[in-house]
């Protein structure tokens, strides 16, 4: 049984990087499935890369017909923002999967597969930073953009704070943790930790 990873952490916890570097990893042997969102594409980003970027009408379509596995939606300042993550012939293959997701995904990810005849486990990487920390990247990152979102920054920074409760963190049953203090310490704890289920 090969298995899906998904890295789960508030907004500017590091995801991003660690995946980046964690998909560098050969010895890992991992591969992606693209996700997809209906948010307009950022500076620097390419379809197809980061995500796949389609419309809400077409977001519904592929609802209808059965092919979005999970979903979730962001009330932003700019209007509803869908993520999600379709079903597609890459779920088939035998390597494992590494994915970015949130803890809502992750249920729905799981479920999906507890009730499917594809053997697949699905495996949080909860990743953790000082809330300082992600507000100053945050903030540095935004400040790089030709239109920096300042006023969505803090939607999602405020948002994170009920999103990643203990509580729901409980229900959904993740326990183990990743502590992003050192992007290279923390890379190397979840290396680790794939290597000794595999």
């Amino acid at each position: 049984m090969n298995s899906i990873y998904i890295l789960i952490g508030k907004s500017s916890s590091g995801k991003d990087t660690l995946y980046r570097e964690l998909m560098r990893d050969p010895s890992l042997k991992l591969r992606t499935v693209t996700a997809c969102t209906t948010r307009p594409m950022r500076d620097g980003e390419k379809e197809g890369v980061q995500y796949h970027f389609v419309t809400e009408d077409h977001f519904r379509e592929m609802k209808n017909e059965g092919k979005v596995m999970e979903e979730r939606c962001y009330q932003t300042v700019y209007g509803p923002w869908y993520y999600f993550t379709a079903i597609d012939d890459s779920f088939m293959e035998t390597e494992d999967i590494l994915l970015i997701g949130t803890i809502e995904s992750f249920c729905s990810i799981r479920k999906f597969f507890e009730n499917s005849t594809l053997e697949k486990k699905v495996v949080p990487l909860y990743v953790e930073c000082d809330d300082k920390k992600r507000l100053l990247r945050a903030i540095e990152r935004e400040s790089g953009r030709e239109e920096p979102q300042y006023k969505e920054m803090c939607r999602r920074f405020v948002a994170d704070c009920d999103d990643f409760s203990e509580e729901k963190l409980s229900e959904a049953g993740i326990t183990d943790r990743f502590q992003n203090d050192d992007l290279k310490e923390c890379e190397k704890s979840i290396s680790d930790y794939i290597r000794a289920r595999g």
